[in-house]
Parts: structure tokens; C-alpha cells; sequence
């Protein structure tokens, strides 16, 4: 007789495998086959007519739900005008007055229009180079602490986060920052100089730049909430339109940084003008902007579901 050889399996050494095919009448038919594959994570359920396996199925943990406490609240008293807030707005208005009168004043006086017309064209262009500068700025650089600028960079950490809450702001509690602002820089102006082709200049770049919080509160707007004229003046590129603001707050967060007319912005991110200013500043003063790393929670925009 010939003398049988006896091999011994260990069961982390193969696995068997079982194919049921059940035909149309509902019987099933099982067929056993042998392999060595392994698979971790299995268990052998050994049955009286045979061998099945029977894998382990691993329950990912679900993601845990985060409830942000300081969401801004509809009627957040940090929303509302102050008196103090009306008086800045009523003080920055009063010296744009006083500047743009001075030009018209002085237009009358020497019999020029063109000059002062195109100085004040050449304040609005460059009102829109100048908020985008100052907002690609206060986006990428300090925080809360930063003397002079941290409050605006705080309130525009909470801006990416809650876009939604620049249209609920009463007008003089958005405009009130600028306005103090303006009234500083233009008013000695307006006592030192009466060159009405100075004075068109600087009465149209301070006031759209006073004014930029609201266009850019507009840009935020639903169309059917927001008046005719704003709309038309969206739609004409006068103003920054709604579709172009939007794109600022999506990833990457580093583009259409212009607010008054958004006239810039196509240049300025096509040629990465601010991208080669970023390059400037780390190696002249080695700081890196935001815009380099990933998205931080306070960057991260929270959807009003309210609305």
C-alpha cells in the first residue's frame, strides 16, 4: 500500500471560499473551493456541510457635529448703529462735501470742467485698486492684537465666516470705521488746499472709499432684495457686481479682492499681483500670508440657514 502523506493547514494559511448560485426554481447549490489567499480580518464558521467565510466588517466612527456658540444672532447688538457710529458717518459725508464744493466752487471760479471731471475719474479708478490693496491685506496679515488695523482684520476673520451678517448691519455701524477714517485724512486737506482739480480728486477717492463697505454689503445682496438702481449699477460695472464678489469667498480665498467696482480685479489676479507682493514680504520680512495655508475654521464660511 501506498503510505498517504498528511499535510496540516493552519487556518491563517488559506481560507475557503463558498459560491452559491441559486437558479430561477429557488434551489441553491453550493460549491467549495480551496485557495491561499489571505484575508485579514476574516473568521472561519465552520458548518456541518461546509467551510464558510464570514468577513468582519469594521464601523467607521461617525464625524462628530460641531455647534458653533458665538454665531451672530439677528438682532446681535454688535449689528446695530451707535450714536457714535451716526456721528463719524455725519462727519466723514460733511468733509466729502466740503471737498467735492471746494471743486465746484473753484471749477466756476477759473472756468475749467474737463480738469476736475477727470481728476475725479481717475479718484474712482483708483478707489477700487486701493480697497482691494487694503483688503488683500488685512486678509493675509496680523490678527486681532495689530495695532491700528486689528479690529478691522477681526471683523473680517468674522466676515469670511459669516458673509451673510454684512447685510444685516445697519448703515452707519458698517460705514462708521471708515468714515472716522476719512474724516482725519480729508478734512486737513480741505483746510490747506482749494485746487478744485485736487480737491475732485480727493472727494471721489475718499468718498468711494468711505462708501466701499456698502457696495460691498451690496455684493452680498440677494438681486430681488436690493434697489433698481444698485442692481443696474451692478449689472453696468459701475459698482462690484454680485457674481464677481462671490468668487472671493470660495477657495482659495486669495482673488477678486477689489470692493468698489471690482474694475482691478481681473488684472491684478491674471498677472498674480498679489501673489509676487506675498513673495515680497516673506523675504524681505519673512512673514508667510494666509492665503498659503490651508483654510482656518475661522476662514471657513457658515451657511445662514435661516435665510
Amino acid at each position: 500500500m501506498n503510505s498517504l502523506v498528511q499535510h496540516k493547514y493552519l487556518p491563517s494559511s488559506f481560507h475557503h471560499k463558498i459560491f452559491i448560485s441559486r437558479p430561477v426554481s429557488g434551489r441553491a447549490s453550493e460549491y467549495c473551493s480551496t485557495t491561499t489567499e489571505h484575508r485579514p480580518n476574516a473568521k472561519l464558521v465552520v458548518g456541518p456541510k461546509a467551510v464558510v467565510a464570514q468577513t468582519v466588517q469594521t464601523v467607521q466612527p461617525q464625524p462628530k457635529v460641531v455647534i458653533t456658540t458665538d454665531r451672530p444672532k439677528e438682532n446681535d447688538p454688535s449689528l446695530q448703529s451707535t450714536w457714535s457710529h451716526r456721528a463719524w458717518v455725519i462727519a466723514g459725508c460733511t468733509t466729502l462735501i466740503i471737498s467735492l464744493g471746494e471743486s465746484l466752487k473753484g471749477a466756476v471760479d477759473m472756468h475749467m470742467l474737463m480738469e476736475p471731471i477727470f481728476a475725479g475719474w481717475i479718484g474712482y479708478i483708483l478707489a477700487d485698486l486701493g480697497s482691494g490693496v487694503y483688503h488683500w491685506g488685512i486678509d493675509n496679515y496680523g490678527d486681532g492684537s495689530t495695532p491700528f488695523f486689528g479690529s478691522q482684520i477681526e471683523a473680517f476673520q468674522g466676515h469670511h465666516k459669516w458673509p451673510w451678517t454684512i447685510t444685516r448691519r445697519q448703515f452707519s455701524n458698517n460705514l462708521h470705521a471708515l468714515a472716522r477714517a476719512i474724516t482725519f485724512s480729508v478734512l486737513p486737506i480741505n483746510l490747506l488746499c482749494h485746487d478744485p482739480v485736487v480737491q475732485s480728486f480727493v472727494g471721489v477717492f475718499a468718498g468711494c472709499i468711505m462708501f466701499s463697505q456698502q457696495f460691498h454689503a451690496w455684493a452680498h445682496g440677494t438681486k430681488s432684495r436690493l434697489p433698481a438702481a444698485v442692481v443696474a449699477l451692478q449689472e453696468a460695472g459701475v459698482l462690484v457686481s454680485r457674481s464677481q464678489h462671490s468668487a472671493h469667498h470660495r477657495p482659495p480665498y486669495n482673488n477678486n479682492y477689489c470692493i468698489v467696482s471690482g474694475l482691478w480685479n481681473e488684472f491684478l489676479d491674471k498677472n498674480k499681483v498679489f501673489e509676487a507682493m506675498e513673495m515680497v514680504v516673506y523675504f524681505k520680512l519673512g512673514v508667510r500670508p494666509r492665503s498659503w495655508s490651508e483654510p482656518e475654521s475661522e476662514w471657513m464660511e457658515e451657511i445662514d440657514m435661516a435665510s
